[in-house]
């Protein structure tokens, strides 16, 4: 009896030791994740200006805030560009500075700060939401909230202002949808000359299809008027499948149950089985009570720990992967407002240490191609070094209203998130491998988007883009004197022969 009593201790404390082993591992990692994650994140200085990349660092003239008052700002507005005429300096716009490109920068130039310009007002028998460009999403939709409306399109996070999304033409989660473009009623636009004018689908058409994915290089948005909807009740369903069927599982599942209202799907970046296992979440429209209230994110501790944890480390993206599918199917069946899954920030994965930045890259790819691609993507990546931290696929419809559009037929959009260095020799290997990622979207039928590090080659940007020479030509059109201009404009508007 004692000798069985003392084997079974023996199982016990084996058993006990081996679970201790097993959750020591993630625990060590996570709490070591905590203590490197300090916000080393420091300001450019005066005189200077960055946006998120933090690789853009460059010295201005003058960083000039537009007051809140619509009037004030106008008129001040005005002055602003006469001087900066008078004076021989150009005029960039920025918002949340979210773009990585220096789209929101020109070297010894005006930048013009928007953020303070944010009043709204509803009309609600129209379902308009009018806008100042330099509200930003969180701000935006509780208001919309409170009244039982929601945002038609916009990106997965609410970090980002009005203004600039209509700069880039954003596109969302939102399923069946083309970019925001499609939402938009109409804008007022302050031009180079100083006067104002709407801009919508039967007044200054033209103006209103470059300024939308324009980049700021046409005027500056003042407010804009944008078709809001009903707030709804989502229920989420969700699959976990091989990557060689996760397309085919989407579109048979929603031929199965048509009507889906939000989609976003995850790619597996674990080495092991690099970009070859998807999670698709859907989330439909559930009639069935009411709608939950708008919450307050709750702690971001163990979802940020986990994300950076992933950065440098391929037992931290096993890790990660491991947590999201055994946490994720816990959300099978519950329910959530649509404005809730909008209002979510960026801070719960914000790098926010000195020494390295995340960059974004994104490819929109015919549906037929999509598979190729990802193939080509599968190889390209590991084969450059890059440290690919997230992968996420959407679904965007056609964009028949803009003219420097990226979706000119129903595409499947991959974004993703990659870590780097802040180093010029860590850009340099990152320039190197997204210009073979762009070459690999080009050759099957894509294209990349535009908001991002500024590492396509000039002949990349042009064959991606065949409108491209047309969009600069109507630029100096609209604005002869070229007053407002940025970084892209600088490479690929004003110099045809650099990075062929």
């Amino acid at each position: 009896m004692f000798q069985m009593k003392k084997r079974r201790r023996f199982w016990i404390s084996l058993a006990a030791l081996m679970f201790l082993i097993a959750l020591g591992r993630p625990v060590f990692h996570l709490i070591r994740v905590v203590w490197d994650d300090r916000d080393q994140l420091e300001k450019p200085g005066v005189g200077y200006v960055d946006d998120v990349s933090r690789m853009n660092k460059t010295k201005v003239a003058e960083v000039w805030e537009i007051p809140s008052d619509d009037q004030a700002a106008v008129e001040q507005l005005k002055d602003l560009l006469k001087k900066a005429e008078a004076d021989g300096l150009r005029v960039s716009v920025a918002g949340a500075r979210h773009s990585m490109g220096g789209h929101t920068i020109y070297p010894g130039g005006i930048t013009i700060h928007m953020l303070p310009f944010k009043k709204m007002d509803l009309d609600k028998k129209r379902a308009i939401l009018r806008v100042q460009a330099g509200a930003l999403w969180s701000d935006v939709i509780p208001f919309l909230d409170k009244r039982g409306l929601s945002i038609q399109v916009m990106q997965s996070n609410n970090a980002f202002s009005v203004g600039g999304s209509l700069s880039v033409n954003c596109h969302g989660w939102q399923y069946g949808r083309p970019a925001i473009a499609s939402t938009v009623d109409s804008f007022r636009l302050l031009k180079a000359d100083g006067t104002i004018v709407r801009c919508s689908r039967l007044e200054n058409q033209e103006l209103f299809a470059l300024t939308l994915g324009g980049y700021g290089l046409f005027g500056i948005i003042l407010d804009a008027d944008i078709r809001v909807v009903a707030n709804e009740r989502l229920r989420a369903e969700q699959h976990f499948v091989p990557i060689d069927g996760s397309l085919q599982t989407f579109e048979r599942k929603i031929l199965e149950k048509p009507g889906v209202g939000m989609v976003f799907a995850r790619l597996n970046t674990n080495p092991e089985k690099f970009l070859q296992e998807v999670v698709i979440t859907m989330f439909y429209p559930d009639g069935g009570g009411v709608i939950p209230a708008l919450e307050p994110p709750g702690s971001l501790a163990l979802p940020r720990a986990v994300f950076r944890g992933s950065a440098g480390s391929d037992y931290g993206k096993k890790l990660r992967w491991e947590a999201e599918t055994k946490l994720q199917p816990l959300l099978v069946g519950k329910v959530f407002s649509r404005n809730q899954l909008l209002n979510h920030g960026v801070e719960w994965y914000l790098n926010r240490s000195a020494e390295s930045t995340d960059i974004l890259h994104e490819y929109f790819l015919p549906r037929s191609k999509a598979g190729s691609f990802l193939a080509e993507m599968r190889s390209l990546i590991p084969r450059h070094g890059g440290d690919l931290l997230n992968v996420t696929v959407r679904d965007v419809n056609t964009d028949d209203e803009t003219f420097l559009r990226y979706a000119d037929q129903p595409m499947i959009a991959f974004v993703l998130f990659f870590n780097q260095s802040r180093s010029v020799a860590a850009d340099s290997r990152m320039e190197i491998m997204t210009q073979a990622l762009i070459e690999s979207a080009i050759q099957h039928g894509g294209r990349y988007y535009l908001p991002y590090r500024l590492h396509a080659t000039w002949s990349q940007f042009h064959r991606a883009y065949p409108q491209g020479r047309a969009f600069f030509e109507r630029k100096r059109l609209h604005d002869p004197r070229e007053l407002f201009q940025n970084q892209f404009y600088i490479k690929y508007g004003l110099n045809p022969k650099a990075s062929r």
